[in-house]
């Protein structure tokens, strides 16, 4: 028997009392974050805006303009357009193998319209509407049923194993742990999250076989960075030396020794941190951390306030991809995993990652700006 239930929803709001819904508070505490990395790429530029700075803002601005626009939007049409997204991005990683442009050893961009995207970080958005999508429509009870799991596995299954086929390791694992930690806040059973788990040392080792050169070299890196010092264990000690040199209130700002002098690698992106600890110490550092944690947790907030199943599922996901981005980057640049390529979101220069993760931010605030609205739930007795 077919059963299900039709939830009212809320009357509908005009587009002005809807921008007055908007978390405005978590609209600024973006924009500081926003100014954080301007400030961290001015002085990577060496103190002018060119080539890092005044580009990575006018991005911000767009990235603005779409998040609030994206935030009036309602939640119903944003579940109609999770199959559709979902489908693009597995178009689009698609296209990264077979026309994709090469940097740094992967194929991971591709050129649309003159502007060079990174599908692999909008797979994850659409990765989290998707799932949110098919979860809202299935009760909690059916979840021990491991035939409802099926689907949303191979949801995952197919943009990670695309992901990695690039190769992207660091952007495989965190999309993973996405789509992991929606099925855990849907329901899923305890008994099938360690179930789940019993194959990974297997299947790690399968994995570590199947490696690149360079990718097994970050792990022999990690390990031991002192036996290449000036190859492939270059870029942590760099990253360490920079950390320590800033003691705990720093070189001051512009004055970073490593930074500066171009000793620390990559310090635009992947290690944009360690040159904001360098010059404002532990204090600058831990008062990043606090801003990024602030951010975190507000998403986790929101997700709790949204009255439908979808919304929390799509808030729970966006806040759960900006924090492994953080944690992954973070614990990188501090030598606690292998360097994986992951960039400090809003802070670091990108193009792809900046508009994906505003992208997010928009979906987020459309969760909270709608959150007292209710939507129907059908629930089918098979696949």
């Amino acid at each position: 028997m077919i059963s299900g239930r039709r939830l009212l929803r809320a009357p509908a709001r005009g587009p002005l009392a809807r921008l007055g819904r908007i978390n405005w508070l978590y609209v600024l505490l973006i924009c500081l974050l926003g100014g954080v990395g301007y400030a961290a790429l001015y002085s990577a530029g060496g103190g002018a805006p060119q080539p890092y700075a005044l580009p990575q803002t006018i991005r911000f601005g767009v990235g603005v303009l779409m998040m609030l626009t994206l935030a009036m939007l309602p939640p119903r049409l944003l579940m109609r357009l999770a199959w559709p997204l979902y489908g693009l991005s597995l178009v689009l990683l698609g296209l990264v193998l077979h026309v994709g442009h090469v940097g740094k050893g992967a194929e991971r961009w591709i050129v649309i319209g003159g502007v060079q995207l990174q599908p692999s970080e909008f797979a994850k958005i659409a990765l989290v509407l998707v799932l949110a999508a098919y979860f809202h429509r299935i009760r909690w009870e059916r979840l021990a049923n491991p035939l409802f799991l099926l689907p949303p596995a191979a949801m995952v299954l197919l943009p990670v194993a695309l992901v990695l086929k690039e190769p992207n390791l660091g952007t495989g694992a965190i999309t993973g742990l996405v789509g992991l930690s929606l099925f855990a806040a849907a329901g899923m059973r305890l008994w099938q999250m360690v179930a789940l788990a019993l194959p990974l040392p297997v299947l790690a080792r399968l994995a570590y076989a199947h490696l690149h050169d360079y990718q097994r070299a970050r792990i022999t890196t990690f390990l031991h960075p002192e036996q290449d010092h000036l190859g492939a264990g270059y870029n942590i000690i760099q990253s360490k030396i920079a950390l320590g040199s800033g003691g705990l209130w720093g070189q001051g700002y512009l004055h970073g020794t490593q930074g500066q002098l171009n000793f620390l690698p990559e310090k635009q992106t992947d290690f944009i941190f360690t040159m904001i600890a360098e010059e404002f110490g532990l204090v600058g550092g831990l008062s990043v951390i606090g801003l990024l944690v602030l951010l975190v947790l507000g998403g986790m907030l929101m997700a709790l306030r949204a009255r439908s199943q979808f919304g929390r599922l799509l808030a729970l996901g966006i806040a759960m991809n900006f924090f492994l981005y953080c944690a992954v980057n973070l614990s990188m640049v501090m030598g606690v995993i292998p360097v994986g390529g992951v960039p400090l979101p809003l802070v670091s220069y990108g193009s792809s990652a900046m508009l994906t993760v505003m992208f997010g931010f928009g979906l987020l605030l459309s969760v909270y700006v709608h959150r007292d609205e209710r939507l129907e739930a059908r629930d089918p007795d098979g696949l």
